[in-house]
């Protein structure tokens, strides 16, 4: 038999004379529902006092880590993966001398523009 704790068997650790209402759980709730792409939904509840604008309108839904939206007819899509790029795709995306040029010169007066301001 094995033995430890002062806890009397079936007595809740750490509760004390404080009630469930003294704690918070009894307050007034709103549940809001949020749905990913895949159809899913999910109850989140949130404080009836809090302003609409403190309730988030898209979060990451537990059962699939999609995002999840208010709006159950238009949820938030999946995001689109791109295919891995060959060296030679990145090499074909790289600018000419001419543009690089024109990105430096550009940048360079930029910088001079705002040395006169500090």
């Amino acid at each position: 038999m094995a033995s430890g704790g002062s806890a009397i068997r079936g007595s809740r650790v750490g509760a004390g004379p404080m009630g469930e209402q003294d704690r918070g759980f009894h307050a007034e709730r709103v549940a809001i529902s949020y749905w990913d792409a895949m159809g899913n939904e999910t109850v989140r509840y949130f404080a009836a006092d809090l302003p609409e604008e403190d309730i988030p309108e898209v979060i990451d839904s537990p059962s699939t880590g999609l995002p999840a939206g208010r709006d159950k007819a238009n949820p938030p899509q999946v995001a689109k993966n791109e295919p891995y790029k060959t060296h030679l795709a990145y090499v074909k995306e790289r600018r000419t001398p001419e543009e690089a040029t024109q990105l430096l010169d550009e940048a360079l007066q930029k910088l001079r523009g705002s040395e006169g301001r500090a």
